[in-house]
């Protein structure tokens, strides 16, 4: 297919996850369409779809948005995740599910996420592939725009089918941390974090429940998105992924601040932190405190960053941006989407969520080692040795405080894994139940804390009896 060809209708074998009949390229006329082949769970792919939704709103009446699934692991064939995905970024434009490649074929793509921006005349004109910034979408968009001419409006309106998930005490639970008798949530889709006792009842909401990029009092503040959680005393520190930012919650006051983020993605730039939201960060994934150093995983930019809160500087600790599972030291090794840390002593653990890997970081060195996991494109469910193992799609991990052994939540096979450090094997605890997509972790002297992330639920897992039951927050 070239350029200024018409853009190859859609195929029968589509499914439509938020409309309700098949689209029709002959809907679409009359205004430019941006076309977004995209992996949901991707973090370049949820920020250009982000983007997106911005230029929809920006050019409502010029501008159409339709966006193609197309999954990186087996289990992302399946439907019903993908339509977890939809509900979670709150998507309010046409998405659909191509999970034989079908369109990605049609168009000739080659990675997620690349936009395909067709003409109000159904020509293709423009591709554009990778993040990149929304400046340069903008302008295509822009000029393409400035050549529509009057066209009558479809006789076939598009549909979009109002279902989403149950009204729920929480939406997409995440990051979890404990604090003696204390258990945090981020609840993701409500833009909270919680403070729950053991026993699930909500003690304190910090965040008003809106998505914002607000400081300030627990009820008058705001999240967007919150992710990875982490406690140290009387401080919850929150990776703050809708709006790129580390935020810093004062436990004895409730009061909410921000200790480094832009608010929108950007390019972080080492050195002083003069003023905190001027330095720009890519979707922090999760935060972990060792000394007076924070640690951050950025899963759009797959790299970590260390943030030392004594000298208020933040610096490289390693990732050359790629994504790719290469060891090295420094900006020579490679992750990715780390997604989730655990530190011990000068060891820095990392989940690689599109990496299917384990990879720990030397915090002096910067030297990064595989402990599980070959690339991006081998993944499965294998248990064994270090070499043979095989994850798929892990979104958390854990450290167990009184043996060296790591937790994992093995999302994209709705699994429990656990590695024993030094040499160990890497295994598959066998619940009582299926977990959906866990995203996060919290292991305590006798219990192990589960998100239980698409179920919308919390589960508490006694390891020793292999009990699993719900934990009823906010219920």
């Amino acid at each position: 297919m070239t350029d200024a060809a018409i853009a190859p209708e859609f195929p029968a074998s589509l499914e439509w996850l938020n409309l309700t009949d098949p689209l029709r390229m002959a809907q679409l006329r009359g205004k430019v369409c941006a076309l977004a082949f995209v992996n949901l769970a991707s973090a370049w792919s949820q920020q250009r779809l982000a983007d997106l939704g911005h230029l929809r709103a920006r050019h409502r009446e010029r501008l159409n948005v339709v966006a193609v699934h197309v999954p990186r692991f087996d289990a992302e064939r399946e439907s019903r995740r993908a339509s977890k995905r939809v509900h979670r970024q709150q998507l309010e434009f046409p998405v659909a599910h191509d999970p034989d490649w079908v369109l990605w074929q049609h168009y000739g793509i080659e990675a997620w996420p690349t936009v395909v921006l067709i003409d109000g005349e159904g020509r293709v004109r423009e591709r554009i592939v990778g993040e990149g910034g929304i400046r340069e979408l903008d302008a295509r968009v822009n000029a393409l725009t400035a050549e529509l001419t009057p066209y009558p409006v479809s006789v076939e309106p598009i549909r979009m089918r109002r279902s989403g998930e149950p009204p729920l005490p929480l939406q997409f639970p995440v990051g979890l941390a404990l604090s003696g008798n204390f258990l945090y949530v981020a609840d993701s889709g409500h833009h909270r974090v919680l403070e729950c006792d053991t026993s699930g009842r909500v003690l304190r909401q910090f965040g008003s429940g809106s998505p914002g990029f607000i400081d300030g009092p627990m009820e008058l503040a705001a999240f967007t998105r919150p992710h990875g959680l982490y406690v140290e005393r009387d401080v919850l520190y929150v990776a703050d992924t809708g709006n790129h930012a580390v935020r810093r919650i004062e436990l004895r006051s409730g009061d909410i601040s921000t200790l480094c983020g832009a608010g929108r993605p950007g390019i972080t730039a080492e050195g002083a932190l003069t003023d905190p939201r001027a330095v720009a960060l890519d979707q922090p994934r999760d935060i972990v405190l060792a000394g007076d150093r924070l640690y951050i995983a950025c899963a759009g930019d797959n790299r970590i960053w260390r943030l030392d809160l004594g000298r208020s500087t933040i610096e490289l600790l390693a990732g050359s941006g790629k994504l790719a599972v290469m060891d090295g030291s420094g900006s020579m090794a490679s992750f990715a989407e780390p997604v989730s840390l655990a530190c011990v002593q000068q060891t820095l653990y990392v989940c690689d969520a599109s990496g299917s890997a384990v990879r720990s970081v030397h915090t002096r060195t910067g030297a990064v080692s595989t402990l599980v996991g070959q690339d991006p494109w081998q993944f499965g469910r294998v248990d064994g040795p270090r070499t043979d193992a095989r994850m798929q799609h892990p979104q958390a991990l854990a450290l167990e405080p009184d043996a060296p052994v790591l937790w994992i939540a093995d999302a994209g096979n709705d699994s429990l894994r656990r590695l024993r450090l030094g040499g160990g094997e890497l295994t598959s605890f066998e619940l009582p139940q299926r977990l959906h997509a866990p995203g996060g972790l919290a292991v305590g002297s006798d219990a192990v804390w589960i998100a239980d992330t698409d179920a919308h639920a919390v589960l508490r897992l006694d390891p020793v009896s292999g009990a699993v039951r719900h934990v009823p927050i906010g219920e």
